[in-house]
């Protein structure tokens, strides 16, 4: 079976023997008493991969957005949603919005109702959340245009950088179309600034399913004061610390290989299937999205697909539609790209052939 539904964008893989032991799984206490052994030390370096002062690990995405917005969503603030955001933010939104804080929701990537809205809310500290880079789509937020329109009343800008952290860096170009270093979108667009945090889950690029907040180092420290799940919450455990620790050494030592290699397999597969005149949403991000058809018909090319060994994922669109969606990884080979393509076209030939319907 050639699966193309893993997430685990560089192929970084943690087996049991590659890492170091550990006398034990769990302290058995909060991080609000004594961080984990080992996690500082990962927070730090996840801090100055992603360009900021200070970091602070969390068990998940969810645990560390829900204490984000349980210290932020007091009064005198607002919330604004980029709609396309990934749903764990959107979900910890609720936090503020259960302690009566307006939490408003803007077109995606759309920077002029942005403004709109904090314009309508002048006497509000604005705080706006959304993804560095979104998966549906494969586009790159306008982190800097969102910034700007916040700026002069102090916003803060929280961006769910889980998609870039590991895949994206500095000096993109032809040669390295992902940039260099793998530092997410704050390294690739070079913004800096204390008005920034970003939560950044290691379970894509870098595999490994615990999570970092990233700042200045006086709002990190003020989170780590204000955390409810360093309280309640176990924290990260001595196997995830020390898979994030193998996942920063991987990224130093074979990272700009593995990321060539995939904006490669990535390529390969577009120029395979512009050849056969399909083509798909996602640019050079690896997660990548055939056109909408009718959710029937979706779930029938994925059986289609399913039947010949290949496995995808059907995405849910609007108006009772469905996209099939591959996501490519580093160690794809070749040959599973190349036998990816045939099996879509075959799958969707009957589709593509039928005549349109009299209108």
């Amino acid at each position: 079976m050639l699966d193309f539904t893993s997430a685990l964008y560089l192929g970084f893989w943690h087996a049991h023997p590659s890492l170091p032991p550990w006398p034990r799984l769990t302290t058995g206490a909060p991080a609000a008493l004594a961080d984990p052994p080992g996690a500082n030390l990962v927070a730090e370096r996840l801090a100055r991969l992603q360009g900021c002062e200070a970091g602070a690990l969390g068990t998940s995405a969810l645990h560390v957005f829900w204490d984000v917005f349980g210290w932020l969503g007091r009064e005198g603030t607002a919330v604004y949603v980029d709609a396309g955001a990934y749903p764990i933010a959107r979900w910890a939104t609720l936090q503020a919005a259960m302690r009566g804080v307006p939490v408003r929701h803007f077109p995606h990537r759309d920077v002029a109702a942005l403004r709109r809205l904090v314009e309508a809310e002048p006497r509000l500290r604005p705080i706006v959340v959304t993804d560095g880079v979104c998966v549906c789509c494969g586009v790159s937020s306008p982190l800097r245009e969102y910034r700007a329109a916040i700026q002069p009343r102090d916003g803060l800008l929280v961006i769910d950088d889980t998609q870039a952290l590991g895949l994206l860096g500095e000096a993109p170009s032809r040669a390295a179309p992902y940039g260099h270093g793998g530092g997410g979108s704050l390294r690739r667009l070079g913004l800096r600034g204390p008005n920034i945090l970003i939560v950044a889950s290691l379970a894509k690029a870098l595999g490994v399913p615990v999570t970092c907040l990233s700042g200045s180092a006086d709002r990190i420290e003020r989170f780590k004061a204000a955390s409810q799940t360093r309280v309640h919450c176990s924290p990260p455990s001595a196997a995830h610390i020390h898979a994030a620790r193998h996942a920063l050494d991987l990224n130093d030592q074979v990272g700009e290989t593995a990321r060539h290699r995939l904006a490669a397999r990535v390529a390969l597969f577009q120029r395979r299937l512009n050849d056969g005149g399909l083509r798909t949403t996602g640019g050079l991000f690896p997660v990548q999205s055939l056109p909408p058809l009718p959710a029937t018909t979706a779930q029938e090319v994925h059986r289609r697909l399913l039947a010949v060994g290949v496995r995808t994922l059907v995405r849910g669109g609007e108006a009772d539609t469905g996209h099939i969606t591959l996501v490519l990884t580093a160690r794809h080979r070749r040959e599973a790209i190349e036998r990816a393509v045939d099996a879509l076209a075959t799958a969707l030939e009957p589709i593509i052939a039928q005549p349109e319907q009299p209108g």
